[in-house]
């Protein structure tokens, strides 16, 4: 059994998805790895990761509008305005999406379907950099 880690940086320009299954791959196939796990987690409270649809961007587009349906900004419930008005509803959308992934590796390669792809969440309305940590376990 070898472990390997490292960090992505995924520069966003405000609410959306920003694909990184690229970067994985490409870290992925330097390993040298054939078989194992690889775990990511995002180092952020206003961001999440998904395995989402890569083939359609209405995929990302229906995403967005729907959680922004679902936890609208300037909410009177919000105590949490610090930070301005998108800041509490990027929490509650972190809260309802996944701050980890777990991917199966086959083969050197993530056991991905045909049309996922790894995305970064972004909830924030300002552009932000964010960091992603991954652990791979495996032979």
């Amino acid at each position: 059994m070898h472990q390997h880690s490292s960090q992505f940086q995924i520069s966003t320009r405000g609410k959306g998805l920003y694909a990184f299954t690229d970067q994985v791959a490409a870290w992925l196939a330097d390993t040298g790895l054939n078989q194992g796990l690889l775990t990511l987690f995002v180092q952020h409270t206003s961001a999440s990761l998904l395995v989402q649809e890569n083939a359609d961007p209405d995929v990302q587009g229906d995403l967005e509008r729907f959680l922004s349906r679902l936890v609208p900004e300037n909410d009177p419930i919000y105590r949490h305005t610090l930070e301005g008005a998108d800041d509490m509803p990027a929490h509650v959308r972190a809260a309802l999406t996944q701050t980890h992934l777990s991917i199966p590796v086959a083969g050197g390669r993530m056991a991905l379907g045909t049309w996922q792809g790894l995305y970064l969440f972004e909830h924030r309305r300002e552009p932000q950099h964010r960091r992603v940590a991954a652990h791979l376990i495996g032979a």
